[in-house]
């Protein structure tokens, strides 16, 4: 699954995806198939130590929303759900090698886990995350669409991890490899955090957080250009300052 493939259908008119419906679909499936998989994704390593977003991919996830119809997705008569027919609950089989504790879950189509992922349950992986290997997910935790997920991280209890779909030029929320984000974290507005570093209970970080970095004395914030970076092997624990 390429731009390409995808490309020409993208800025279609509701009126032109309901008349050719039949047509895109199947498309739209081997581009959902191609997140489920890994095998694309809405940001990735840029190979210079960045990260880029593809935003064709983002449009693609939208296109979805467009596309799909609104259906009965519940399983039985007590607990009732009802979203889009593009993106029904991804089913997971053994041989994924993820594990998935019971007790209300619930992944996503579009969203990828990497054999070696737990999750704890209750937890929610939105549409087009990316979870890498050995990562553990804990109870209460959400890891929102496009959010990219390292390896070996650990999101603890109730951490909620943003995503960002729109604007599709937006850089999603990064947790690089070995990251350990504590207890009711909230990371936010597309922020990255470096290998190895540390984020302690309660850490909120979003685009207008301030950060002092007490080693440097220097003060880390988002700009115009790029969204709030955590370095690598930083570890960062709420506190104030005066204003």
């Amino acid at each position: 699954m390429t731009e390409r493939d995808l490309a020409p259908f993208l800025d279609f008119s509701a009126a032109e995806l309901a008349a050719r419906r039949d047509d895109i679909t199947p498309i739209f499936l081997a581009f959902r198939d191609a997140l489920s998989a890994g095998t694309i994704r809405a940001a990735s390593p840029d190979g210079d130590g960045g990260w880029m977003v593809n935003g064709w991919v983002k449009r693609g996830i939208l296109l979805g929303f467009r596309l799909g119809t609104l259906t009965d997705c519940s399983t039985d008569e007590t607990f009732r759900f009802f979203d889009k027919t593009t993106y029904p609950i991804r089913r997971t089989d053994l041989a994924d090698g993820v594990r998935i504790v019971p007790g209300g879950t619930t992944v996503r189509s579009g969203a990828f886990l990497a054999p070696g992922v737990v999750v704890m349950p209750p937890a929610y992986v939105n549409v087009s995350a990316f979870v890498g290997a050995g990562t553990m997910i804990d109870s209460h935790a959400l890891v929102g669409s496009c959010a990219q997920i390292g390896e070996r991280v650990h999101l603890s209890a109730a951490a909620q991890i943003g995503g960002v779909i729109e604007p599709v030029g937006a850089r999603p929320v990064i947790v690089e490899d070995d990251a350990l984000i504590g207890g009711n974290c909230g990371l936010y507005d597309g922020c990255r955090i470096g290998r190895r570093a540390v984020i302690a209970a309660g850490v909120i970080l979003a685009r207008g957080t301030a950060v002092y970095d007490l080693v440097h004395g220097q003060i880390l914030r988002a700009t115009a250009d790029a969204p709030l970076e955590i370095p690598e092997n930083a570890v960062v624990v709420p506190g104030s300052r005066p204003v």
